[in-house]
């Protein structure tokens, strides 16, 4: 089972290599169904590894100049403060609760991936500073709470209320997802604590470091792949893996 998760921790690279998005989506359900850990554990351990994947594909597009830091103050810094909220209230909800609140977000992230890119509707102007900071701390609330990222949220955002071309929000978006997940793994490490749970560092550190590899060769194959294919590809992926969420944990849960 470990190949399997270490073979999921690849997808997940080059999901957030590819799209900008998609880590923690596959993350979660990887920890807790391939390699068995509970899920408070799969979601605080899932926030480092999306963390750390993040930073790795998101330093060589610094470097290129591809980011928009105006975007990353203005949606990742509302997204700190709500990612430590969203931890901060994880505490009281069950972990089944939280698998189907996840299920969800996986279903709503698969709608959003299967309609068409917006890259269209860039303008290259930013506008509604409102907007990006309200979905900031909207998209940061649902990453502590859950342990997505947000990507599928954060790109549409920056491209539609922040003017930003598709690529140029990818290479942005990864910044904030590094932003917001350290931010809500540091508040839940308290969690864990209080509750007695633990972290397996060493799987963690593996997960990050294959999907960092995921990453790099995700954001080199960016250019050349169709986007619109690989979003409605994923998008069927999620449909398949939150019907399949649901189906493991609304019985157990009705059940109780």
């Amino acid at each position: 089972m470990i190949w399997l998760a270490l073979l999921g921790a690849m997808i997940v690279g080059l999901s957030l290599g590819l799209l900008g998005s998609g880590g923690s989506i596959l993350t979660v359900p990887l920890l807790v169904y391939l390699v068995g850990q509970p899920e408070k554990v799969a979601i605080a351990g899932s926030l480092a590894v999306v963390g750390g994947i993040a930073l790795a594909g998101a330093i060589p597009s610094a470097l290129r100049g591809g980011v928009e830091w105006r975007s990353v103050g203005w949606f990742g810094v509302p997204g700190m403060l709500g990612t430590v909220l969203g931890a901060h209230l994880s505490r009281w909800i069950p972990g089944d609760v939280q698998l189907l609140l996840f299920a969800a977000v996986m279903l709503v992230a698969a709608w959003r991936m299967a309609r068409a890119a917006p890259a269209s509707t860039a303008t290259g102007t930013p506008r509604s500073r409102t907007w990006i900071v309200i979905d900031g701390l909207g998209v940061g609330l649902l990453t502590g709470l859950v342990g997505v990222g947000g990507g599928f949220m954060i790109v549409p955002a920056l491209v539609l209320l922040g003017g930003l071309p598709m690529q140029r929000a990818i290479a942005t978006s990864l910044w904030i997802i590094a932003l917001n997940a350290f931010s809500g793994f540091a508040k839940h490490l308290f969690v864990l604590d209080a509750a007695g749970l633990a972290l397996d560092w060493t799987l963690l550190a593996l997960f990050t470091a294959v999907g960092a590899m995921g990453s790099l060769v995700g954001q080199k194959l960016a250019s050349r792949l169709p986007q619109a294919l690989l979003r409605r590809g994923f998008a069927a992926l999620l449909v398949v893996m939150g019907l399949y969420i649901v189906g493991r944990e609304l019985p157990t849960l009705l059940a109780s």
